[in-house]
This record gives C-alpha cells, sequence and structure tokens, in this order.
C-alpha cells in the first residue's frame, strides 16, 4: 500500500437537500458521504426544493437545520431571486457568496431578465463570490456585461468545448473569471444515455465526446472540480421525469486519483483544484490540524449499495477506480479510519467565510 497525505479537500458545490427534501439527503447523510470521499468542507447550494435560501429567514432555518448534524464543516450560499436585493448587505457576511441561476434547473430561481441580472450583479457586494449556473449563450451574456458591472464572476458547472474556449480568452484578456469542472462531464457523453437512463438525467446535461476532450485539454484553464452532488432517490431517477442531477462526493476523488494514475493530470494540480483554489476563491476558513490519507494503488470497483449517501447509487457504478481514501482526521479527530466513517454528528461546523 502507498500512502499519501493530502489536505483536507473542499466541494464548493454540492446540494444536500436539507430542509426541504430530506428524503433524498439530509446533512448528516451528505457530510457522512463527504467525509468517506476525502471532503472535510462543502458549500451548499440555496435551491432547496420548498425552502429556497432566497431571504434572512430561509437563511437562518437553514442554519438551524444544520445545528448539531454536521460531520464535517459546512458553509452557505444564498440565492438570487427577483426582489430579494434588499437583504444583500444583511446576508452577504454569512454566507459564502450569490448563486445567481440564468438557465433553468431544480426549482424556481431562473432569473432571465437582462436587467434584473445586471442589477442583481450591481448590488451584491464586490468583495463577496458571485457564482452563475450559465449555459452556452447565457455563459457569453454574463462575460458581456462583466465590463460593464465591474465584478469578478465565477461559472459553475462547465460542460461544452465553446464555453471553457470563452473562459480562457476571458481570462487572457484579464478578466476576473473562474470556473469549475464535475467529474460526471468529465467521464460520461450523452452516448453513455442509453445505459444510464434517468440516472444520467442532469443540468448541464450530459455532452458530446468533444466536449469532454475539450474539457480534458483545457484542463489549465479549471480553477475548481466541484462535485455538483445532487441525490435523488431511484423511484424518482426511474419515473417518467426523472429530477436533474447525480450524486459525486464518494466518487470526485477516486476519479481524479484514477485520471492522476493514468497521466491525465498530477497530484498537485489536483489538490490545487480540490482544495487550494476552492479555499481562496470562496474565502474559507483554514482547518486546523486536518488531512486525509489516501491509498494511491488500491483498484476497486464502484458500487451505489456501500455509499454513504442516502441515494444508494451512482451514475460510476460498476467502474474500476485507482485510489482510495484510508483515513480522514478533521481538526485533531480522526473521523475516518481504514476507509470507514468513524466521526459523529456535531463535530462538523457551520462556517462563515474568511472576513
Amino acid at each position: 500500500m502507498t500512502t499519501v497525505r493530502l489536505p483536507g479537500l473542499i466541494d464548493p458545490h454540492v446540494h444536500l437537500r436539507d430542509p426541504g427534501a430530506t428524503h433524498k439527503e439530509d446533512f448528516t447523510s451528505g457530510t457522512r458521504a463527504a467525509l468517506a470521499g476525502g471532503f472535510t468542507m462543502l458549500v451548499d447550494m440555496p435551491n432547496n426544493p420548498g425552502d429556497p435560501t432566497v431571504s434572512p429567514l430561509a437563511l437562518a432555518r437553514k442554519i438551524l437545520a444544520g445545528s448539531g448534524k454536521l460531520l464535517c464543516d459546512v458553509g452557505l450560499y444564498y440565492g438570487a431571486a427577483i426582489g430579494n436585493a434588499a437583504g444583500y448587505e444583511e446576508v452577504a457576511p454569512h454566507v459564502c457568496g450569490l448563486k445567481l441561476y440564468l438557465d433553468h434547473t431544480t426549482g424556481d430561481l431562473k432569473v432571465e431578465e437582462l436587467e434584473a441580472i445586471r442589477d442583481i450583479m450591481l448590488a451584491w457586494p464586490q468583495d463577496k463570490p458571485l457564482l452563475v449556473h450559465a449555459e452556452d449563450r447565457t455563459l457569453a451574456m454574463v462575460l458581456g456585461l462583466l465590463p460593464l458591472v465591474r465584478r469578478g464572476i465565477h461559472f459553475c458547472h462547465v460542460s461544452e468545448r465553446v464555453e471553457i474556449e470563452l473562459i480562457r480568452d476571458a481570462k487572457e484578456r484579464g478578466l476576473a473569471v473562474t470556473c469549475e469542472v464535475a467529474p460526471h462531464h468529465l467521464y460520461f457523453t450523452e452516448e453513455d444515455l442509453p445505459r444510464l437512463g434517468g440516472y444520467g438525467v442532469m443540468k448541464p446535461p450530459l455532452r458530446r465526446a468533444a466536449d469532454v476532450d475539450a474539457l480534458w485539454a483545457n484542463l489549465d484553464v479549471v480553477d475548481v472540480i466541484a462535485t455538483d452532488h445532487a441525490p435523488h432517490t431511484r423511484e424518482e431517477k426511474q419515473s417518467d421525469s426523472p429530477p436533474f442531477g447525480v450524486p459525486g462526493l464518494e466518487t470526485a476523488l477516486p476519479s481524479m486519483l484514477t485520471a492522476v494514475h493514468a497521466g491525465r493530470l498530477t497530484l498537485d494540480r489536483m489538490v490545487e483544484m480540490m482544495q487550494a483554489a476552492p479555499a481562496r476563491i470562496f474565502y474559507l476558513p483554514p482547518q486546523p490540524d486536518t488531512h486525509v490519507e489516501i491509498d494511491t494503488g488500491r483498484r476497486w470497483r464502484v458500487s451505489g449499495e456501500t455509499q454513504e449517501t442516502k441515494c444508494g447509487w451512482t451514475p460510476f457504478e460498476g467502474m474500476e477506480m485507482v485510489g482510495a481514501v484510508s483515513s480522514v482526521v478533521l481538526r485533531g479527530k480522526e473521523v475516518v479510519r481504514d476507509g470507514r466513517v468513524v466521526g459523529e454528528p456535531g463535530w462538523g461546523q457551520m462556517v462563515p467565510p474568511v472576513a
């Protein structure tokens, strides 16, 4: 066994479903899954079904819902919505950023009017991260607005060749742009949909092989690997109208270690995208005496039945991975031992960003 020690990893894009849809996932099951996957900090998205985080009261409810339930640290995003800009100054110190949805996804937070998009970008404090779900033409539109609103932007789950090429060009022109890619967009294409069925339905959708190739070819442009962990029950995914989203917390690190083993990126670059860059971009607090130990040579096959996520399935089912988590220490306490989660709810903290 070859053991390598890494810093505790950070996933800045998860949907823990708590409150509002805890039959899919909750703060406890989601943070257990995070530790099993080597993540010691998560940042949770605001589009909770039934209780989106779009008001100070909703934010307070979400913080309360996480109290005593966390096994790893969790930060929160606030959701942009028509008419909620008046509360931005109040909530900004307590969240890790504002999420603006410009394309269809789970929930009702999509903002379409150009004037409203511009006003939200101007209203959110300049020194706080602003994240966008923007695909294809809406991504190009956001890039066009940046010189006018004079602020930085983070693009979530980039999935197309044209998108990553536009982001490369924007960075070369000096725009304050960062972006993330999800492992499922690096490993699957639309050709996998007949096999995956409802389990392959996600937003952004699976793309062409040429898009996947372009993401790998432009990996130097990618700042962050983020899972977009979005669990749903098997019954929901097998229905006639499967909801968008796939779980990813327990397969992200092994999938990227497998890419390291194959020579597609270096271990240092992987750690930059899965720890250093998320901490820097979202101003996240340090976690002292925290690390992850991995067995870089272990070969194993993915099984949803053995995962900690409440949904119990994965699009990576049956895939051989090279590399696995063996131990996790969070603030001096061993929370994963011999690949098994031994931490308890309450050790994780609800974290504000660094001031």
